[in-house]
């Protein structure tokens, strides 16, 4: 039983591996890129890593994996954000088919700093014009 567990284990995580490297190839821009690569390439990295644990059972390599295991959660994210926020920085072009771009708004391309959300909301207060009720009103 547990060498069909461990069987499924390296299938499965091959796959996800495999569907990681397909969507570098097939995806349009670098952001989904680095979608498609933080989940799939983590989760088959920590399918084979459970399956190396399962297959020695020794405390040493079973310690080993686990560590690769919260290695690879804490680092994966976390590097593909900085990737993605520099591909933005340098002006990486996204996809015809993005539908909003969250970052637009809060991002100075001239100085390439970003606006924090309380300056935001307070640019957007004074953007914003009183309705004729208001000012009828005041």
């Amino acid at each position: 039983m547990i060498e069909f567990v461990k069987g499924f284990l390296v299938i499965a995580g091959a796959t996800f591996m495999l569907l990681a490297a397909l969507g570098i190839l097939r995806l349009p821009d670098l952001l989904t890129r680095m979608h498609a690569t933080t989940k799939a390439a983590a989760l088959g990295v920590i399918l084979l890593m459970l399956a190396v644990a399962l297959h020695f059972l020794q405390v040493a390599v079973v310690a080993r994996a686990f560590a690769i295991i919260v290695f690879v959660l804490m680092t994966a994210p976390v590097a593909a954000h900085v990737i993605g926020r520099a591909g933005y920085f340098v002006g990486s072009k996204l996809w015809d088919g993005t539908v909003k771009d969250e970052l637009r708004p809060n991002y100075d391309p001239l100085t390439h700093e970003l606006k924090s959300g309380l300056e935001t909301e307070a640019n957007a207060r004074r953007d914003i014009k009183p309705s004729p009720q208001e000012s009828d009103e005041e």
